[in-house]
């Protein structure tokens, strides 16, 4: 049984794993940080954990997160996806995903890797941070203010600082882990 764990894990056994397992872990496999991005657009507005009953649902729905595959949908597939009830089914959220997967892809072209585009906004390794409390935990950082600056300046949507942070929690890109929570030290080893 692990010992203290972040109070937003709460008792919901999926949001308990989420946490354990992947909340905080840094990501560098570029499908995966195109969930993420298009997971927290959606939730803009929504509990995280309401977005984690509907994963599944998503990863069907958009082919995967696969950024290429997503990047070519139409109308029909804009259609199909408001018609699924299965997912958020929000016009400007589902033109976002669209949108921002077409925007993804310029990126890479650009960087090689959306990861390398993205990392360097953390100078390429995890912001290691030491709260003690979760109201010392800030909604949005400088680091993703600039970041939230650039993607909007690259057409993305849904991307405003306070998204970008949850992005850069979920990702990794720091560690937001209380310093008594189980999963803090762990996660501080991984880069």
């Amino acid at each position: 049984m692990p010992g203290n764990r972040c109070e937003w894990a709460g008792t919901d056994p999926l949001y308990v794993s989420y946490h354990d397992t992947e909340w905080g872990v840094p990501v560098h496999l570029d499908s995966k940080i195109f969930e993420f991005l298009v997971l927290e657009g959606m939730q803009a507005g929504l509990s995280w954990i309401t977005i984690l009953r509907k994963r599944e649902n998503f990863r069907k729905a958009f082919d995967q997160f696969d950024a290429e595959k997503v990047a070519r949908y139409g109308d029909k597939d804009f259609e199909r996806l408001m018609a699924d009830a299965g997912i958020i089914r929000n016009r400007a959220k589902i033109n976002a995903a669209i949108g921002n997967a077409r925007a993804f892809l310029k990126v890479q072209a650009e960087f090689g890797t959306f990861d390398q585009y993205i990392w360097q906004f953390v100078g390429g390794k995890p912001i290691q941070n030491q709260w003690k409390t979760m109201s010392e935990i800030p909604a949005k950082t400088e680091e993703a203010e600039i970041l939230s600056k650039d993607l909007l300046a690259r057409g993305f949507k849904f991307v405003g600082p306070t998204i970008v942070y949850a992005h850069m929690q979920a990702a990794g890109m720091v560690n937001d882990h209380k310093v008594n929570c189980f999963r803090h030290q762990d996660v501080a080893r991984m880069t």
